[in-house]
């Protein structure tokens, strides 16, 4: 049978999916991108967008009845695996609409009511001992703060130059995308530059295959990290993702939850974690070399040996961003006293530090970080370095405490 893009005439009125949608846009309504995505049947937000917003309290109530109907299987179509991850989705939306009403959570209790993973800190002794490790093994004269600094600068990307790199990085990794894990027929990305946001990169994804991606231009783009801002965009990453299941699991199995991608959820950990792992996976043990050829073509300095030097203290910092979010939302620290502790265990300058701190005060992301710290060290234990279970993160609803029993962890695919 062919593929066709299903309609609201597909879905009661009262089905648990459309509930579950309308609730997604009613909360999307009080907190700006909550929505992060939407291409489900346009009568449904058009509605939504013409009524008064809810009140946060009947959110909550709609959220906790929603729970309730899924635990007592009103909707046969929805079973099994589907209504695990149905429900885990509300509980992340429920939790956003306590939030709203005012309920007073904790930091790290909200961030596993929303996503399903629970955030840990990172000791400081083990950040000082990569710092040593990075002292040792990075060349260069002077304190490590200042040949960290001079690296970053060293890496720089004119801008006048982004645009091509990312056309030629984007059309690369495309193609070996395409040949490893599949792409829709007529899947796009349109690829832009923006200032002014809290974030590096975002996946503004359109629906019917199609991307914008807006790369952020605020702090200069550095050579080591463009190859996995365009996987994790786009391929095999966000973008790659969002088409496979429009495809595949709204478009053929008729299954408009997908249609829909919230903040605050489950989904969020898996998609983030697959996004991050993307680089990865397609390039393996050939990432240096193969970023020096398409950077030099550029005339962009990727120092192989140098980035290999950095590589773990990277690693470290991307686990350090969630310690400044435990500092501001579970101690209680001022914001300037978190932004000096981005300088001094991040390495960085203040306008770096200042922005890593933006993000995680921002009232949409300020419990998001997680999702990219727990997110990658769920899917890399879950892949294993196998295609297949990289590909079932692009195709399946899975949720993270499927993948956390690493690889075989999660429920077999339902046969096509």
């Amino acid at each position: 049978m062919a593929s066709r893009e299903p309609t609201s005439n597909d879905v009661e009125h009262d089905s648990v999916v459309r509930r579950y949608v309308e609730l997604g846009l009613r909360l999307g309504r009080h907190v700006d991108g909550f929505v992060d995505a939407y291409y489900g049947p346009p009568e449904w937000r058009a509605r939504i967008d013409t009524e008064p917003p809810a009140p946060p309290e009947s959110l909550r109530a709609d959220a906790r009845r929603l729970v309730a109907d899924l635990d007592a299987g009103v909707d046969p179509d929805v079973a099994g695996q589907r209504r695990r991850w149905l429900r885990a989705q509300v509980l992340g939306l429920l939790t956003s609409a306590r939030t709203l009403a005012g309920e007073p959570i904790d930091y790290v209790d909200e961030v596993e009511a929303s996503y399903g993973v629970r955030p840990t800190r990172v000791d400081e002794e083990e950040i000082e001992r990569v710092h040593r490790r990075l002292d040792e093994s990075l060349a260069g004269d002077g304190a490590v703060r200042d040949r960290i600094a001079a690296f970053r600068e060293a890496h720089v990307i004119p801008v006048d130059r982004l645009r091509p790199v990312i056309d030629d990085i984007a059309e690369d990794f495309r193609d070996r995308t395409r040949e490893r894990f599949g792409l829709p027929e007529g899947e796009h990305v349109e690829f832009e530059l923006v200032e002014g946001q809290p974030w590096s990169g975002f996946n503004y994804y359109l629906g019917g295959l199609r991307s914008r991606v807006a790369i952020n231009t605020d702090l200069p783009v550095i050579s080591t990290s463009i190859g996995h801002l365009v996987a994790h965009e786009a391929y095999p990453g966000h973008h790659t993702e969002h088409t496979r299941k429009e495809v595949g699991l709204v478009r053929r199995a008729g299954q408009l939850e997908e249609s829909i991608f919230l903040v605050g959820t489950p989904q969020c950990v898996v998609a983030e974690g697959l996004a991050d792992l993307g680089i990865e996976v397609l390039l393996g043990d050939s990432r240096d070399r193969v970023m020096s050829e398409h950077l030099r073509a550029h005339h962009v300095t990727y120092d192989i040996e140098a980035v290999q030097a950095v590589a773990e203290f990277g690693e470290m910092s991307s686990r350090v961003r969630g310690n400044l979010g435990l500092l501001l939302h579970e101690d209680d620290e001022e914001p300037e006293a978190v932004v000096e502790y981005a300088q001094r265990w991040l390495l960085t300058d203040r306008a770096r530090a200042e922005k890593a701190v933006e993000f995680q005060t921002d009232p949409t992301w300020r419990a998001y970080i997680s999702c990219y710290i727990e997110g990658i060290t769920l899917c890399r234990g879950f892949v294993a370095g196998d295609d297949d279970r990289y590909d079932r993160l692009l195709t399946e609803q899975l949720l993270p405490e499927d993948l956390s029993a690493g690889p075989g962890g999660a429920p077999s695919p339902v046969p096509a």
